[in-house]
This record gives structure tokens, sequence and C-alpha cells, in this order.
């Protein structure tokens, strides 16, 4: 289902991405709308060098693609979503420029247009790596719904740029203007942050926008104390690897093994290959991967399949990210092959897993976590 943005700079069909049938939820929200419509207010300078940060599924650059901004993200499938936007409206890729979270806009910039993301770690490497590029008198707008502007995120904005104002609060939006403030010293970027994993000689490296980054969450820390060894498995996927330690752990256990690490975000592949790197003092084989989730992988390519899925996509809670990882993995696994999953225990994965597969065994299980085996028959 196609959703038509409007606004002051034109009107829009747009798609979020995973696609899902009958798709009720709009590819934008409130604050690009509010973004948006005070930007055409107050227009936009000729020739101005415009970047955006974060813009979810490119609401923000397709409006505003006849000033050719620079988008910048994490999220590969929001740069996919961009281009599937901008092709919906008959607009040309070279309007937009795309950039992931790890690489550097052109220095200069006149407009600096910021989705909050929920990470905030996050949005303090974009700051910190940012302001040095932006003009005096840069526009630094920042936008999000009110439920979604913590204080910290203002603390940000002002520690790291200068004096903010708010806007006042609109459909449940709100926008924060900044100034630039070119005496503020910077700190020094603490990203990407480092830490030693327990009971081994592993320095764990983790980008900012990697879940967990100053010690091994408690959820990996119990699915390594469960991690499948059946020593006729070759062929290994770390699905939604995060910094990879799951499949470097794989790997450490299983000298044969060839791993894939499988992330749809830049920064958690970028973390994954440091990690896998770092561990083997040997070359190892191992495969690298931005995408969504297993789209585009032959079927019957894979032995074994770790996940712990996402139960939320940015702000957006849900399972359909983690119903089609289990629709993939049950056609990328191998006859004989094993999903093996970790999840809350009240997200209840057993029943959908037992619907694919027809069998769902419990690994382990404590108060918070269940770990679920599947063999594909």
């Amino acid at each position: 289902m196609n959703l038509e943005l409007i606004s002051p700079l034109g009107n829009f069909q747009l798609k979020r991405l995973p696609f899902r049938k009958n798709e009720l939820l709009r590819a934008w929200d409130a604050a690009d709308e509010y973004l948006l419509n005070h930007l055409a207010t107050k227009g936009i300078s000729d020739n101005a060098n415009i970047v955006i940060l974060n813009d979810s599924f490119g609401a923000l650059a397709v409006s505003l693609s006849a000033y050719q901004p620079t988008a910048v993200s994490d999220s590969w499938l929001s740069q996919r979503a961009t281009r599937i936007n901008l092709a919906l409206n008959g607009i040309g890729d070279e309007r937009v420029g795309l950039l992931d979270s790890l690489s550097l806009p052109t220095a200069g910039i006149d407009y600096l247009l910021i989705k909050i993301p929920k990470t905030l770690a996050l949005l303090e490497y974009q700051l910190h790596s940012l302001k040095p590029l932006l003009k005096a008198d840069c526009q630094v707008i920042a936008a999000g719904m009110v439920k979604n502007l913590p204080p910290t995120a203002w603390k940000l904005l002002e520690g790291l740029i200068g004096p903010t104002q708010p806007s006042l609060a609109v459909k449940k939006a709100r926008l924060i203007f900044a100034r630039v403030d070119r005496d503020l010293q910077l700190p020094v970027n603490p990203y990407p942050t480092r830490y030693q994993l327990e009971n081994s000689d592993l320095s764990v490296c983790n980008h900012a926008n990697v879940f967990s980054r100053d010690s091994l969450d408690i959820g990996t820390r119990f699915l390594l104390e469960h991690l499948p060894q059946k020593a006729a498995y070759r062929d290994y996927i770390d699905l939604g690897c995060g910094n990879g330690i799951v499949g470097v752990l794989l790997a450490k256990q299983n000298p044969q093994a060839r791993i894939c690490f499988i992330d749809e975000s830049f920064m958690a592949i970028a973390s994954a290959r440091e990690n896998f790197s770092a561990a083997f003092t040997e070359p190892r084989e191992a495969e690298f991967l931005l995408g969504d989730c297993l789209t585009g992988l032959p079927a019957n390519s894979a032995d074994c399949i770790v996940c712990n899925p996402p139960f939320h996509q940015q702000h957006t809670i849900g399972d359909h990210i983690a119903w089609q990882m289990f629709q993939q993995a049950h056609k990328v696994v191998r006859q004989g092959g094993e999903l093996r999953v970790i999840g809350n225990r009240h997200l209840n994965y057993h029943l959908p897993l037992k619907k694919l597969f027809g069998h769902c065994r419990q690994v382990a299980a404590n108060a918070k976590f269940a770990i679920f085996s599947c063999i594909k028959n």
C-alpha cells in the first residue's frame, strides 16, 4: 500500500521497508511534516548544501530532492527505501546522495536536518563527526515526536553544537533549533567503544549504533552458553549479527566453519568485520553482508542459522521482522539443518516456529529468555 505525503514542497508516494501486505503504517511521521512545513515557510537558500540524518524511509530526502541533499544513515533498509521512493515518484537517483554512517559529507553544510534516532549514541557520534563541517550560520534543526525526545538529546545538541531553542509542539511533534557555537570545544569522540569479553582474550569493538556497546548484553551472554555444536555443520549464518560476537565464537569452536555475518546496520557490519579479524591470527573464511534479513540468499545454502530477532524498528514495536527472519530461514537452511533462536520469553517465538518447521525444541530458558532449536526435516 502506498501512502501519500502532502506538504508545501510537493505530494509524494512513499513506501516503508520491509514490505508488508496491507501495510497501514506510514513511511513518515508528524515530525517529518513539521520540518518540511517549516523549511517551506522560511524558504531554502539556492545552492544550499543540505545534509539529512536518520531519514527512516526517505521522506525528507525525496521531498527535498530538488535541492540535491545528502542523506546519511546507518540503515541499509533506509537507503534502499529512499531509492525505491525516488523511483516511485519519478525522481532520479542522482538527486540524492546516500552515505553510510561511517562516511562524511562535503564540508560547508548550510542545513543539518536531524531525525532523532532511537540510539542516542548514534546521534552523539554524528554530532561529533559533523560539527567541524558546519558553516558558522548553518541551520541545525532536529525533529522528533515529543515522546521520543528525551532530555539527553537536547543536552547532546547543546554540548556539541551550541545553544538550542525548542519549537511549540504540533501534532505531538517538536523541532529543536541549535545555533553553531564555534568557540565550543569538542571532547574526544568516544566511539567506537571496546570492552574485554569476559572469560576470554577477545577485545570487542562496538560502533555507536550497535546494541549494548559497553558490555555483553544478558541475552547474548545466555545464547553463548547454548550455541549449536554439531560437527557436521559447516556453513553458519549469524543473522542480525550486531557486533558479530556470536559468529566469532561459532568460528572459534569450529575451525572448519564458514561464517556469514548479516545485518542491515553499516556500523554492525563494520564492528563484526573488525571483531572477526582481531579474533584470529590466521586467515579465516567469512562473509559480511548488508541486507534485508536473508533476502536474496540461495535456498538450502546454510547448515545453521543463529539469530536474536529484533522486536522493534526504530520506535515502532512489532514482530514482523522476526517473522520474516523465520520464514526466510526455513527456505535458506538445508535439510537437516538448524535454526537456533533466542528471544524474550513473553514473545512466544515457539508458536510461529512450530508452524514453519513442524517441530521446535526448547534448548534452554531462564527467567527472561528462551532458546529454541528448529530442525528442517
